[in-house]
């Protein structure tokens, strides 16, 4: 049984375009991304799709360097883009992570990974409902399941954000992984806004850590609280949005 970890990656972004790319402690946040990706336990290959498109040579190049494997496919159509990966590497199991997560942290989803094996869900994740930082989600599913979504899911937004008709779906076996503090799930770690690569840089700083874990970044918020209030407004943006 196959499975690949398939991270979403871009240059357009309506808020902040070529985001990813972006310097993080001397590398492209997608470069950061897929490192952590790399030591997800219990993944055999690691896939990065992007548009297919020449704005998407330099998340090509960062991909190659980092040793993923890269698939383009509709810049739009994601599910879709999902679909085609998949399939182009045989995987029998997807986990999805996007780009713009660069505190993923590596043992979360590889908790999730068991839990989904253990649970044998169709479809499994840590954001249904939320118990982690945005920024360190993960989710998990199926190939049939994919397919399914593929081939049913007609409305722009679930093809774009690939894996809502999935969450939707009451006929799949699904699990989701809780970090036990519901609190975490208002924490703001991924990167929309600048201020939000500004609270990024200031973890890296802080930290001085090739790959610091979430128990270590939320010791060291709990200490430097300064840092925790750098983006703490889109927070309050985001959730707005959403509402």
């Amino acid at each position: 049984m196959t499975t690949a970890i398939i991270v979403q990656a871009r240059m357009g972004s309506t808020r902040m375009p070529g985001k990813v790319m972006q310097d993080l402690a001397g590398r492209p946040v997608l470069a950061h991304v897929l490192e952590r990706c790399r030591l997800i336990p219990g993944a055999d290959v690691l896939v990065c799709a992007v548009p297919d498109e020449d704005q998407s040579a330099p998340l090509e190049i960062v991909a190659r360097q980092c040793g993923a494997r890269v698939f383009r496919g509709s810049e739009h159509d994601v599910l879709a883009r999902y679909e085609g990966a998949a399939r182009n590497f045989e995987a029998d199991v997807v986990m999805r992570v996007t780009s713009d997560c660069p505190l993923l942290d590596p043992d979360v989803c590889g908790r999730l990974l068991k839990l989904r094996d253990i649970e044998r869900a169709d479809y499994a994740s840590n954001v249904h409902p939320r118990s982690f930082p945005q920024g360190l989600d993960c989710e998990i599913f199926t190939m049939a399941a994919l397919q399914e979504c593929a081939a049913t899911a007609s409305d722009a937004y679930d093809r774009e954000h690939v894996t809502p008709w999935m969450a939707r779906a009451t006929h799949l076996r699904q699990a989701n992984l809780e970090s036990g503090r519901p609190d975490l799930g208002d924490l703001r770690w991924t990167l929309d806004y600048p201020e939000d690569l500004d609270f990024l840089h200031a973890v890296y700083a802080e930290l001085r850590e090739e790959m610091p874990g979430m128990d270590r970044v939320l010791h060291m918020l709990a200490e430097r609280p300064d840092i925790a209030r750098i983006n703490v407004h889109c927070r309050q943006a985001a959730s707005a949005s959403v509402v």
